[in-house]
């Protein structure tokens, strides 16, 4: 807090003490109003313009302060200057007064509470620009909400001053029409419980729902506008409850939930069940990781007192293993287990006609046309290939054809700094390709801490990959029997052979052929959709990378249910997705694995934290294991032991980072990890340990001055 917002704390502080000290209230009082009323209204009758003068000062004051008094002010109001003057007097006082005090609680009050709850508050900040004045005005509505703590927590929004007055000035005119129209007849009204009636009150909060109403109301319009085109295509009766287009984790997740609330869905599927995941991605990526790994410990066994050898690989075996590996995950999301499960499986080419009907095109020439009250577009993304001249000539390799090597590649380039790049840079590598790694940034894994972007650059070059950022593609050029990629460094170009190129730049969704160009659907790099997972067709979802914001599986799946929920559902009830406690693990060796806000993200969000890290290598199990590198950061609220992000670098980092998932799921902090038991001797003591740490920089050293005097005491 600067000296300017000390003082004005002070100033403040000094003024609700004085009021209080010196009892002013008793002035706002309804006895003391009703007894100086006679006199107030000589002096109006004599003065009028003054008379309104001082009371829209003092009325103004009493809001901005957040004082007692604004309902005995208001009904001063109506019988000094009438209805209507009253009206429009208190109306622009009570107004300018709570727009006063919101000023002041964001002023005093923000940025303290930003360095405190800044995620939080960013949710907040969100739901306030989407919608903040439809429900500030719905507030105003209702007089059970005090319209004081209504200013000070509005102050604490990035909601605009102006949007702030005018929906309070509307929002308000209602209650204050009551209470002014009431204070005309003043001399009759014994307590303001006999203004704010059960009735009335009832009334009011009707009156508040309202809004609520014409929101339903507003979106039904909005609706039947967008689907007025299509009206006279809307079936009476419905083939479907759901069809999904996409066999990936999020669509085969949302026709299992569908097909277990008993409705009837389809799953449509053009290419192969399981999606990149199983056949392209996260499966065989892990199995081609594994051999490499093996290759790696072989070549490092004098570490572990054994005789170290170099592994002859064998790459076509290595493929082939994958292909083993696929083979026997892919009944897990074959059609005959979701045909059992109660899903209609559909093999062929899905196109939306309209908002309610979806055409198959089978392999056999066979169209098949679906009726269904929802859709749920689940078709997942593809890798991103760069329009580098002279790339696509060189034969570019990418995440999705990878698995169809049969040579391992003697000079690898690798195109993409990012998660995926960096773990096929060091597998192939570890399986003997002289691998060169090109990154337009400035260093890897953008997204995590620097202190990991330069670990994981150490890894890799340790297993000879040679890391080059900073640099940027320009051009492919053929070169004898090779290739050579065009790069320029800091205003140098500079020339990197190789024989073949992967690409790793990125992801993007998989959108054409589906008609929603037709449908007007916007068409980006992901689908645009709404908190609900809605496209502009509140019937037509999607979910998965296809929707963003997060590419990954486990997020497909949890969107999944949000999916399903509200295509099925959405009509009687909606739900938000939840992306508040989102995991993720990159899988180099040693695993990079977070969750929540990293410190570079804290810094830049300007939300406040502590630092509690505890290193691997004095971990008993690490030790023991030749894996003692790496460590837990645990990013937490100052001075308390709620935790807003985890960063684990080392060996099952992975799997280490399910327990504070947990944690921060349920609102379990440092203390509760501390106080549970962990199997010893494990890696995951880790995360006890990394408690522990937190827990030895907050001692209570004050009480354990005094347990050490009792001690001494006991002592003699």
């Amino acid at each position: 807090m600067n000296r300017r917002q000390l003082a004005l704390l002070l100033l403040i502080a000094a003024a609700v003490v004085a009021f209080f000290a010196l009892d002013l209230g008793r002035f706002l009082s309804l006895d003391h109003v009703k007894a100086v009323q006679g006199e107030l209204a000589t002096r109006y009758a004599s003065r009028p313009a003054l008379v309104i003068g001082v009371y829209f000062a003092v009325y103004v004051a009493v809001t901005a302060l957040s004082l007692p008094g604004a309902a005995i002010l208001t009904l001063l109001g109506g019988a000094l200057f009438g209805l209507w003057t009253g009206l429009l007097v208190v109306s622009f006082a009570s107004s300018i007064g709570a727009t006063l005090a919101m000023l002041v609680s964001r002023y005093l009050l923000r940025s303290s509470v930003q360095a405190r709850f800044g995620s939080a508050l960013a949710d907040i900040d969100r739901g306030v620009a989407r919608e903040g004045g439809f429900y500030l005005f719905t507030l105003r509505l209702v007089p059970l909400f005090p319209f004081f703590v209504i200013n000070l927590l509005m102050g604490l929004t990035t909601m605009r001053a102006w949007t702030f007055y005018w929906v309070s000035q509307l929002g308000m005119l209602a209650g204050t029409l009551v209470y002014v129209n009431a204070g005309t007849q003043l001399a009759q009204i014994s307590s303001l419980q006999g203004i704010l009636s059960p009735g009335l009150i009832g009334s009011f909060v009707l009156l508040g729902l309202f809004p609520l109403l014409a929101k339903k109301i507003v979106d039904t319009v909005k609706a039947r506008r967008i689907y007025a085109r299509w009206a006279d295509r809307k079936p009476r009766r419905f083939d479907r409850n759901l069809v999904v287009i996409g066999a990936g984790a999020a669509g085969l997740v949302t026709s299992y939930i569908a097909a277990a609330v008993k409705a009837r869905v389809t799953l449509v599927e053009a290419h192969q069940m399981g999606g990149d995941c199983l056949n392209e991605g996260c499966v065989p990526s892990k199995a081609l990781i594994k051999s490499a790994t093996l290759a790696r410990q072989m070549r490092h066994a004098a570490d572990l007192g054994l005789d170290a050898v170099e592994p002859r690989v064998d790459f076509a075996r290595v493929m082939d293993r994958i292909a083993v590996v696929v083979k026997a995950i892919a009944p897990h999301d074959s059609v005959e287990r979701y045909t059992g499960l109660g899903v209609d499986v559909q093999i062929g080419r899905a196109k939306i006609l309209d908002p309610w009907h979806v055409q198959i095109t089978h392999d056999d020439g066979r169209v098949q046309v679906l009726s269904t009250r929802a859709i749920v577009i689940a078709t997942g993304a593809q890798p991103i290939v760069p329009p580098l001249p002279g790339l696509a000539e060189a034969g570019v390799l990418t995440s999705a054809n990878l698995w169809g090597l049969r040579e391992l590649p003697q000079r690898l380039l690798v195109l993409g700094g990012g998660p995926i790049g960096c773990e096929l840079a060091q597998a192939f590598a570890r399986l003997g390709s002289r691998v060169t790694q090109l990154e337009m940034a400035p260093r890897l894994m953008v997204r995590e801490d620097e202190e990991v972007s330069a670990f994981v650059r150490r890894r890799l070059e340790a297993d000879g990959v040679q890391v080059l950022t900073g640099h940027q593609a320009l051009r492919v050029e053929r070169e004898g029997d090779g290739h050579v990629l065009v790069a320029v460094h800091e205003g140098q170009e500079r020339r990197i052979a190789f024989d073949r190129v992967l690409c790793a730049v990125g992801r993007g969704a998989r959108l054409t052929g589906f008609g929603l160009e037709e449908l007007g659907i916007p068409v980006q790099r992901t689908l645009p959709v709404n908190d609900y997972l809605e496209t502009i067709y509140p019937n037509i979802l999607a979910a998965g990378d296809v929707a963003g914001p997060f590419q990954l599986t486990h997020v497909a799946a949890h969107q999944a249910w949000y999916a399903a929920v509200n295509g099925l559902f959405g009509v009687l009830k909606k739900f938000k997705a939840d992306y508040r406690v989102i995991p993720w693990c990159t899988f180099v060796d040693p695993e990079v694995a977070r969750v929540g806000l990293s410190e570079q993200e804290a810094k830049e969000r300007g939300i406040a934290y502590e630092v509690t890290r505890y290193g691997i290598d004095d971990l008993d199990r690490a030790i023991a294991d030749g894996a003692a590198e790496g460590w837990v950061k645990v990013l937490t609220v100052p001075g308390k032991d709620r935790i807003l992000g985890v960063t684990i670098v080392g060996h099952h980092a992975g799997e280490l980072i399910a327990e504070w998932v947990l944690a921060m799921k349920q609102g379990l902090g440092l203390n509760r990890i501390l106080g549970t038991i962990h199997v010893y001797p494990t890696l995951a003591e880790a995360n006890k340990y990394a408690a522990g740490e937190w827990k030895r920089a907050h001692q209570p050293h004050g009480l354990l001055r005094w347990v050490q005097r009792y001690h001494d005491w006991r002592r003699g």
